[in-house]
């Protein structure tokens, strides 16, 4: 199972937040099932409280932006609906 095919069919088939602040408000609303965070992304005060699965994507932020079809980085990305992928799996 190719880890970036996964994030970007859950970026094209699901529902997905991309972004600290979009992904923050997702976790607050308990609406977030699963967190991707980069390997280079910092440990941020609100993630102490998260309850949901969490899974470190082993590229940089660069990287995981190229993986969601992104031409900018992403530090980390809120899962609401997996869609058709099996992100919830990773």
């Amino acid at each position: 199972m190719d880890e970036n095919m996964v994030i970007k069919q859950a970026v094209d088939t699901g529902d997905v937040v991309i972004g600290t602040r979009r992904t923050e408000k997702a976790v607050r609303k308990k609406t977030a099932k699963m967190l991707v965070i980069a390997s280079n992304c910092p440990e941020f005060a609100w993630l102490k409280d998260v309850v949901v699965k969490i899974h470190r994507y082993k590229g940089t932020s660069l990287d995981l932006g190229a993986a969601c079809g992104k031409p900018y980085s992403v530090a980390v990305l809120a899962v609401l609906s997996s869609g058709e992928s099996t992100i919830l799996s990773l």
